[in-house]
């Protein structure tokens, strides 16, 4: 299988002129959304406030909030955000969307409270209502903020059929989607690590997405990666990101100076006892291109085939080709993520179904970690960064 070749090479040309990410219609949606109940919040606001001042205060903070969001979606495009420092685009975005999640958070609930009849003698109690209320998507945002970077080990058992005696009970320490940038330092990233660290697994495992734009950090990402220790070595795969970044060839190369191994399009067999577990790894695979074309041939017969694949949704693919474990990452288990009626409410939903956990099916299993960093807004919500301890089990 090719390690990039032409149809690399077209996408990373096609940055010059396409937006950082292909969903360009869901971000459309989403700032006609936020510009709409601004909108709205400003007209419903006029109500409450009777001072001439008020209202022309209001209406001009709905006018920077619109500007807000419209710069944050022009940091979707490569032909901007080439002129700004990587910090502007960074914040920018970042502001804009929290800014537009609280708007749209508001808009909500505003609608829900001018259900209730509004009374003139009632005013000031509307006020100290409406502003309980409208403060709430704030709040939960800033919750949001001071517990992205709140790192946990979450341990899981991944079953395997007919797994080796002496690979029953090996475990692997996963990190993924670190996005080392304003948004996660380097000392945040070096807790996680020396966390991996202290699980002593035999193997560590990077799934990808150490940056999230050109200009963050990587070689102090990669100093830190360096710094992973297990006794069967340290691997990973690509991610979407490091594509975006155009810093594949460079993160593979400086990598290995580490003692870091990246598979791309390549496998590696360890030896545990008398039984072989063999590690191969792809770069991360485009969803307007078929999946894992090629990857059947890294496996090897009488062994344990692991696959690394950044992106979670080769799921199915990996098992039909034989793979016996697929780690993952990509997610972020929706990084915001909310529980209604026994039901995890993601973004990530809308685009895998692998979207945190251990999944398997009659052929194989994937796990599909969280990861530590965030893309977009600094924020975590009912998806909470971690290390993931992987554990084989026989079944």
């Amino acid at each position: 299988m090719q390690r990039g070749g032409e149809r690399r090479a077209r996408y990373h040309r096609s940055l010059r002129f396409m937006p950082r990410n292909f969903h360009v219609f869901p971000d459309l949606i989403f700032l006609i959304a936020c510009v709409a109940a601004t909108l709205a919040l400003a007209v419903w606001g006029r109500r409450l406030l009777k001072r001439r001042w008020q209202r022309v205060t209001l209406y001009m903070l709905a006018i920077a909030c619109i500007g807000c969001y419209g710069g944050g979606y022009l940091m979707l495009y490569f032909r901007v955000t080439r002129h700004l420092a990587v910090e502007v685009v960074t914040w920018l975005q970042g502001i804009a969307l929290i800014l537009g999640i609280c708007a749209i958070g508001m808009g909500i609930l505003g609608f829900l409270l001018r259900r209730i009849p509004f009374r003139e003698d009632r005013r000031a109690m509307f006020r100290a209502a409406g502003a309980a209320v409208m403060s709430t998507p704030a709040l939960v945002t800033a919750f949001g903020i001071v517990h992205r970077d709140d790192f946990r080990v979450t341990e899981v058992s991944a079953p395997v059929k007919g797994l080796a005696r002496d690979l029953d009970g090996l475990t692997l320490v996963q990190l993924s989607d670190i996005h080392m940038s304003e948004f996660l330092s380097e000392r945040q990233l070096m807790r996680a690590i020396d966390m991996a660290n202290e699980t002593r697994a035999k193997l560590a495992l990077v799934t990808g997405d150490l940056i999230t734009r050109p200009g963050d950090p990587l070689d102090p990402c990669l100093r830190q990666i360096g710094r992973l220790k297990a006794e069967a070595g340290v691997f990973g795969c690509m991610g979407n990101h490091e594509g975006y970044a155009n810093v594949e060839d460079y993160v593979e190369k400086e990598s290995a100076l580490m003692g870091v191994r990246f598979l791309r399009s390549a496998s590696e067999p360890l030896r545990f006892g008398n039984a072989t577990l063999n590690l191969a790894g792809v770069d991360y695979q485009a969803f307007r291109d078929p999946y894992l074309v090629g990857a059947e041939k890294l496996k090897r017969a009488e062994c344990l085939n692991v696959l690394l694949s950044h992106n979670p949704d080769v799921f199915r693919v990996a098992s039909k080709q034989g793979w016996d474990l697929t780690i993952s990452g990509h997610t972020h288990g929706g990084q915001i993520a909310v529980e209604i009626l026994h039901q995890n409410i993601s973004p990530a939903r809308y685009f895998t179904p692998f979207v945190r956990g251990l999944y398997r099916s009659d052929r194989g299993a994937v796990y599909v970690s969280t990861g530590l960093g965030t893309v977009g807004l600094p924020v975590r919500l009912g998806a909470p960064p971690e290390v993931s301890l992987i554990r084989l089990c026989a079944i």
